[in-house]
């Protein structure tokens, strides 16, 4: 066993900064296993190695743990989404770097992607994964509407009509890329490149079709 005494008899404590990072770890694992509602401050207490006085003094609450937790998965992801639209690029290949950049993060950090997938359409756990749904929307409907924004032959009638309707595609965009790259990390056998196409065919497809003014007539 390594000697943590330092020959004093005295254990040394861990840096504050070090151990905050560490509590932060143990809590995403927590609460991408169980989730927000089932995580208690003994679960992460003890999966760092702590007692849970000690994570109390550097978190008051459970609410509090989750909301520096999210928001440094917020600070990530958004900012790697960010880098992956370039203005001079198509839409399509936006969108494919987009879903480049979701199995990347995805690949890299499975416990904060478990806790994105868990949490992101239950806005009651904290504001930081509500604001980046919202950030989501923005860049997915600016991404359908950016050809028509800059089309002089639209009025604003009609451009108000296209804003409408992007923003009812935009959930079932980033609804589309999410579920695909989950199911990926669980059927590893399909080659990531294939899984990555599927997911931008289904979605610019689709919304070619709907953009050209395809509709299903349904009977009555």
């Amino acid at each position: 066993m390594t000697d943590t005494t330092g020959g004093t008899g005295l254990r040394q404590r861990m840096p504050y900064a070090r151990r905050r990072e560490q509590l932060l770890a143990a809590a995403l694992g927590e609460f991408g296993r169980r989730g927000y509602h089932l995580t208690q401050m003994e679960h992460v207490a003890s999966a760092a190695g702590v007692s849970k006085a000690l994570l109390y003094q550097h978190f008051a609450s459970k609410e509090e743990l989750f909301a520096e937790v999210a928001a440094a998965i917020v600070t990530e992801l958004t900012g790697r989404l960010r880098s992956a639209v370039r203005p001079g690029r198509s839409s399509v290949d936006n969108i494919r770097a987009m879903v480049r950049a979701l199995f990347d993060y995805a690949t890299e950090d499975p416990a904060a992607w478990a806790l994105v997938i868990r949490h992101l359409d239950k806005p009651e756990v904290g504001d930081d994964l509500r604001d980046m749904r919202e950030r989501l929307g923005e860049e997915f409907a600016g991404l359908l509407l950016r050809r028509r924004r800059a089309d002089p032959t639209l009025t604003p009638a009609q451009l108000a009509v296209n804003e409408r309707r992007a923003r009812l595609l935009v959930p079932l965009m980033y609804g589309a890329m999410l579920s695909m790259v989950s199911w990926w990390l669980e059927h590893r056998d399909t080659p990531r490149d294939k899984a990555e196409t599927m997911a931008v065919e289904f979605i610019w497809l689709g919304l070619d079709r709907l953009r050209s003014g395809e509709r299903i007539r349904f009977e009555d």
